[in-house]
């Protein structure tokens, strides 16, 4: 079984292996960790950092917006951030590992709503569909919930709490895309590496996939994502490749070698960010169990187009101070092209405000990325 963040070898013995292996990735929560909103906040003001800070890479010009969240005191502590996406309204989701696991701020970073004691096992991703509707996918529970912007449940799929590889059963989901039609696709991930698809009731329709290195095989289908024609678009993270295919499950195209791709967004004119790290071409620890890709290498965000062709790439130095990053595992793109990273090691989101580039240009003059959300119809 793959493995992740929280899940897999027993924490003390991978971090003893990485420690004398690598000795350069910091493990603990404590020196300069961040591990809650109130310790990001309290941690800014203690060391009186200007409002951005500028982040060095070969790519455009990035800064951290500092000033992002504001967070209350009293506000719930982080957990591991394993995933955000941005409403209809603009507002940010943060979906993580922490004791209140569902938290939606707004764009200026106060804390709107905070829910979800009790209700998940091991948070892994959230999705907003053409609708508008919340998609909250859980590793531990093995299912894909659907809600209201309330909160309110609407619709559950797999089987809570069961493992299974059927058409009412996940292993370990880790991400869902879902077209303006109301079809349904879910990477089933860490367990079964396949895609399920369902109509918009939620009816299984068909599954695709196994563990392998072939066309159309996957070694741990992380994220997927859907654009404006009908394309999906598969991080198969192990394999080092993004994955494309049709609605019936139809392989189209590979983009190998490029990185390894851990989050995919697709934004307005199919520009589509992925997140995650270099290229490996082999592991970094011979370790059984441990995949190619973890530990990563680097923390890197790059566009493409529907071809494969890169548009943008940006390298975020590795750590837990200001502007850094651990392991990116989470990302949301705003419609003035700012980026939101989630990171499961460093427990925190962090906004960062891009100057220029591809998307950051358009959003100047084109309304329709300026009105963009995360999954915002196009």
């Amino acid at each position: 079984m793959a493995f992740d963040p929280g899940k897999g070898l027993k924490r003390p013995v991978f971090q003893l292996f990485c420690l004398a292996i690598l000795g350069i990735v910091e493990w603990t929560s404590g020196g300069s960790g961040v591990n809650s909103c109130q310790a990001q906040e309290s941690s800014a003001k203690a060391v009186k950092l200007p409002d951005k800070l500028a982040i060095p890479t070969p790519g455009q010009p990035i800064e951290l917006d500092v000033s992002w969240p504001k967070s209350p005191n009293d506000g719930p502590a982080w957990g591991e951030m394993s995933g955000l996406c941005l409403d209809h309204e603009g507002h940010i989701w943060a979906f993580h590992r922490g004791d209140v696991p569902v938290e939606i701020y707004d764009k200026s970073g106060e804390r709107l709503k905070a829910w979800g004691e009790g209700q998940f096992g091991r948070p892994h991703q959230v999705r907003v569909d053409d609708q508008g509707h919340v998609w909250l996918v859980d590793a531990g529970l093995h299912v894909v919930r659907k809600y209201d912007l309330t909160g309110k449940l609407l619709l559950t799929l797999g089987t809570s709490g069961v493992a299974g590889e059927d058409s009412t059963h996940f292993d370990q989901p880790t991400d869902v895309a879902v077209a303006p039609t109301g079809e349904i696709f879910v990477a089933d991930g860490y367990g079964n590496h396949r895609v399920v698809k369902f109509d918009a009731q939620g009816q299984f329709v068909k599954a695709w996939g196994k563990k392998g290195t072939a066309p159309g095989e996957f070694d741990l289908p992380h994220s997927i994502a859907l654009d404006s024609k009908g394309r999906l678009y598969v991080a198969d993270r192990s394999n080092g490749r993004v994955q494309v295919f049709d609605f019936e499950g139809t392989f189209l195209a590979e983009w190998a070698g490029k990185m390894m791709p851990w989050h995919i967004v697709v934004m307005p004119g199919d520009v589509i960010y992925v997140c995650g790290s270099s290229f490996m071409p082999k592991p970094r620890l011979s370790i059984p169990g441990i995949p190619r890709g973890i530990p990563p290498k680097d923390q890197i965000v790059a566009t493409f187009d529907v071809t494969g062709r890169e548009l943008e790439r940006w390298t975020f130095p590795i750590g837990r101070k200001p502007g850094q990053l651990e392991w990116v595992h989470a990302m949301a793109v705003d419609g003035e092209g700012n980026l939101y990273l989630g990171d499961i090691r460093g427990r925190r989101a962090q906004r960062f405000v891009l100057r220029s580039g591809v998307f950051a240009e358009r959003a100047k003059s084109d309304a329709a990325v300026k009105r963009a959300g995360g999954e915002k119809p196009r």
